[in-house]
Order: C-alpha cells, then structure tokens, then sequence
C-alpha cells in the first residue's frame, strides 16, 4: 500500500494549518523547484523521505500543521553557492501563509523552524526540534541510502574542488558527531542516535582517505 501523494500532503499541511488553500501555482512552483536539474539531495526524494518520517512521528507535534508546511518550505530556495537559503526559504514561506489567512504568529513559527534547518546550533526544542530531526533523519538511514546521500551532496557541490570539498564536509560531520545528541528530541536519539553515529564516523573515515 502506498502512502498519500504529494498533492495529498500539500493539501493536508494547510487543512491543519487551518487556513485557506494557497494558490495552486504556489505547489505547481514548489514542485518545479525541487525538480530543479543542480539538486541532487534537496529534491522531491527528500521531500517524500520527510513525509514519510512525519507520518511516524506525528503525534509528538504540538502544531502538526507548522511542522507540514514548514516542511514543504525548508528547502523551496536552494542553490549550493550561495547561504541564504533558509532565509529567502523562510520569507517566502511566511508570505504564504499571510496570503492563505494565516496569522503573523504562524508565519514567524514556520519561519523559524525553516531557519532552524541551517543547523547551525544544536537542541532546538518543541516543534522546531522535531522538524530538524525529520530533516536530519537521513545521517541514520540504511547504509545504502546513507552512501547514496553522501553522493548525492557532493553531486551538488561538483563546484568545490575534491580537497576543500572532503575537509569541508568532515568538518561537518564532526560538528554532528560532538554534539552531546545528535538529535534534538528524546524519541529520535533513542531509535537513531546510534545508527547516524555509525553512519557519520564511517563517512569520516571515506573522507580522510
């Protein structure tokens, strides 16, 4: 049995939102986004690994609704060479849901669980957790989908020289691996804390090869 389409999670996220549907053009421009040829990782493949970890974690959600469109939005403006991603993600975000009757309030939530998925600090808590651990439950998938992932970065890095790209990317990793959790919420570091320690620590070592 297959899960809800995307048209499906699009259309639930502003049902619990509890606002009007956006404009259809706005799905229409998100899809077309994330087909973009440069993306490789940041794609609708992402999109639907999220989904899918939503459905399983849902009930952890005090506004499961943010956490949808927040998801939907987190990576609606990417480009590998620039780093206002988030930013410009997360404006545009807001002024959605301005459009669809949404309030400010909800508007600076999503907008900032969008800029928590910079990743930058670690324990963001509530939702704004919870959306960083859906986004980053990809450093604990399946060896092979963990390996495809690493590819699939540095396809959308190509630009960087393979050097700076492997000092780069094992600065990273490690950023993750001294956290006292590599994960923001209880839940996720008990089921997957081990499982992305592994995954990381292996690609280190690829890394420094």
């Amino acid at each position: 049995m297959t899960g809800p389409t995307l048209s499906e999670y699009w259309d639930r996220a502003w049902t619990l939102l509890g606002t009007r549907r956006p404009d259809r053009r706005v799905f229409s421009e998100l899809l077309a986004r994330h087909r973009e040829p440069e993306r490789a990782y940041h794609n609708l493949q992402h999109l639907e690994e999220c989904f899918a970890r939503f459905e399983e974690v849902s009930a952890l959600a005090d506004r499961p609704g943010e956490i949808l469109v927040a998801l939907w939005f987190h990576d609606a403006v990417y480009n590998s060479h620039a780093s206002d991603n988030e930013e410009r993600s997360a404006r545009w975000a807001a002024e959605v849901i301005r459009a669809a009757g949404g309030s400010g309030e909800v508007g600076a939530r999503v907008s900032e669980m969008i800029l928590a998925t910079r990743h930058e600090t670690a324990g963001p808590s509530g939702d704004a957790g919870l959306l960083v651990d859906i986004d980053l439950a990809i450093l604990a998938a399946p060896e092979s989908r963990f390996d495809q992932y690493e590819e699939q970065v540095r396809q959308e890095y190509r630009w960087v020289p393979e050097p700076i790209y492997r000092s780069t990317r094992a600065r990273v990793l490690r950023q993750f691996l001294t956290r006292p959790s590599i994960y923001c919420t209880p839940a996720f570091q008990e089921r997957f804390g081990a499982a992305a320690r592994a995954n990381l620590e292996r690609s280190l070592r690829r890394l420094k090869r």
